[in-house]
């Protein structure tokens, strides 16, 4: 049990590290140079301990995690390194979606994806006037992959209601829809102005949102019959 908490605890301590001192809150910004790319690792150290059961997705996960590390990197700076960071995620966002389909086919479940879409468009139509001419297609691609990924989670997490997957599937299904959460909160302060505490809001959704995702996969244990 102490073994088990002990990556939890420290993923905790990093993201916590990582919050105030890139909120400027407490703690000297150099710090969160440091702690937000090692909570991300931290996270991808808790998706590789689970899935063996299922290399596959295990595999796009993990992939996916790494792009999104990229884009942690970027992101630490702001201004220069938005695109890549844009890149990063969108990739990752396509891993996800790719596992998740692998699953259960694509909008198996039609309303998860209207209602995403419907969330989509209605956030990217408040923060459009604010989103430069350079970055509307890159911008318009990422909602739309994310708000895929966010969809396909909630279809594998409806479909996998009264099964001995529901737990799990259920974590992905929030999983999804904090990233989403997490993206508007850093679209708004970047597009329509400063989000007050916004790195808390952001970073926070952010890694729960990882964290859910990550722990889709189903810790070591008899082999499953799935992807």
């Amino acid at each position: 049990m102490r073994h088990r908490l002990l990556l939890p605890v420290l993923t905790l301590c990093c993201a916590v590290i990582a919050i105030l001192a890139l909120g400027g809150i407490a703690l000297p910004h150099d710090w969160g140079l440091v702690a937000k790319p090692l909570t991300t690792v931290l996270i991808i150290v808790h998706a590789w301990q689970r899935g063996q059961a299922t290399p596959l997705l295990r595999r796009w996960l993990l992939v996916g995690l790494v792009f999104s590390l990229i884009g942690d990197v970027a992101l630490l700076w702001p201004r220069e390194g938005f695109l890549i960071g844009l890149v990063a995620f969108l990739l990752a966002h396509l891993c996800y979606l790719w596992a998740f389909t692998r699953v259960q086919p694509l909008a198996a479940w039609p309303w998860g994806f209207v209602g995403y879409g419907l969330l989509a468009g209605g956030i990217l139509s408040q923060l459009w006037p604010g989103v430069p001419e350079a970055l509307r297609v890159p911008v318009v691609a990422y909602v739309i992959c994310l708000s895929a990924m966010g969809a396909q989670a909630a279809v594998v997490g409806w479909l996998a209601r009264g099964t001995a997957e529901s737990s799990r599937a259920g974590l992905l299904a929030l999983g999804g829809l904090l990233f989403v959460i997490s993206d508007a909160c850093l679209a708004t302060n970047k597009f329509a102005g400063p989000l007050p505490l916004a790195s808390v809001w952001v970073l926070t959704t952010y890694w729960s949102a990882q964290w859910c995702i990550a722990s889709w996969l189903a810790r070591p244990g008899p082999r499953l019959t799935s992807p």
